[in-house]
């Protein structure tokens, strides 16, 4: 541009930015899921991701980037080229839990640009069908009366399982040790067997066995109770009040995208909410996707930050060691 006057090279440098914003994308997206196929995770990026494609005219594939706790998959988005073509779905375990926990090459508020936050389901505490206690009031007397005999399953430290278990802990006065798993599957296989006593999964995972009564529900930890199982209570009608613990996902890019490449992967996630084959989808998953106000970057951004600032406390102080 030399020789031009500044005024026109500017004009012509914005012109060219224009441009590339308007033609974004060009290529396809890769949506960055931190955890193994075939989980509630995975799901939901795939809901998402398949209908996206629609609103951004290009494909928007799926990889799953799994491990340690899912800050493996976190951290590939950090290192990601900050141009709108990575992206990456998270929840509690990988955004709250595994910070509290995990030497981090990131700060998770400061590092990553929010899109959108997508859909909130229960954990819900629930127990083998033999158990004695009928409700949660008897179910925390039998603990009590009976210390370190219960055994309860996790799916790792710092998972959102583990902490709920520990969250209960502390709200009850309750002790029993928690027994590691390598996975949801044989966690769902031991307490279908009577092996395990307890567990605090993502309610939706776990739906098809309540209904088929093999296992126990306790109590939903959310403030109203859950559209598919109405008939359960909530934490707080069962005696333990403010033991809440929505277990939530959000969309995430690299730090430095583009305010206008994050406005237009905001609207296709909007629109993707907003589409009836994805309500359907998520509502037989059992999960609620978030109202539309809680589905901007800003919003998601606020909600991150006082999941951290909740949970955060509550993890060190339990002083969880890796090993």
């Amino acid at each position: 541009m030399k020789g031009l006057p500044v005024a026109v090279a500017l004009a012509v440098l914005a012109g060219t930015a224009g441009a590339a914003a308007q033609s974004y994308p060009s290529r396809p997206i890769t949506m960055i899921v931190p955890f193994a196929a075939g989980g509630v995770t995975d799901i939901v990026a795939r809901i998402v991701s398949e209908r996206m494609k629609t609103s951004l005219g290009q494909s928007v594939i799926v990889e799953n980037v799994s491990g340690a706790g899912g800050t493996i998959g976190v951290t590939r988005l950090y290192r990601a080229p900050a141009d709108g073509y990575t992206l990456a779905v998270g929840q509690w375990t990988s955004h709250v839990g595994a910070g509290a926990m995990y030497p981090l090459p990131f700060n998770y508020l400061n590092d990553f640009e929010p899109v959108s936050m997508l859909s909130t389901a229960p954990l819900w505490i629930i127990g083998r069908s033999n158990l004695p206690a009928k409700d949660l009031k008897e179910l925390i007397a039998w603990l009590k009366a009976n210390p370190d005999k219960a055994s309860a399953a996790t799916t790792g430290l710092g998972s959102g399982i583990h902490m709920c278990l520990v969250y209960f802990q502390n709200m009850t006065g309750t002790k029993f040790p928690l027994a590691p798993y390598r996975g949801a599957a044989p966690l769902m296989q031991d307490l279908l067997a009577g092996q395990i006593d307890l567990s605090c999964p993502e309610a939706g995972q776990t739906l098809p066995q309540y209904r088929a009564g093999g296992i126990k529900a306790y109590a939903v930890l959310t403030e109203k109770r859950w559209f598919a199982a109405p008939d359960v209570p909530t934490i707080d009608e069962a005696g333990v009040p403010g033991l809440h613990f929505p277990f939530w996902h959000g969309l995430w890019a690299p730090k430095g995208t583009p305010k206008d490449v994050i406005a237009r992967l905001n609207v296709a996630a909007v629109e993707a909410l907003a589409d009836a084959g994805v309500r359907q989808r998520f509502n037989e998953l059992g999960h609620e996707i978030v109202p539309r106000e809680q589905q901007t970057p800003e919003a998601l951004a606020a909600y991150h930050k006082a999941e951290i600032d909740k949970w955060w406390p509550i993890i060190k102080a339990a002083n969880i060691k890796l090993e």
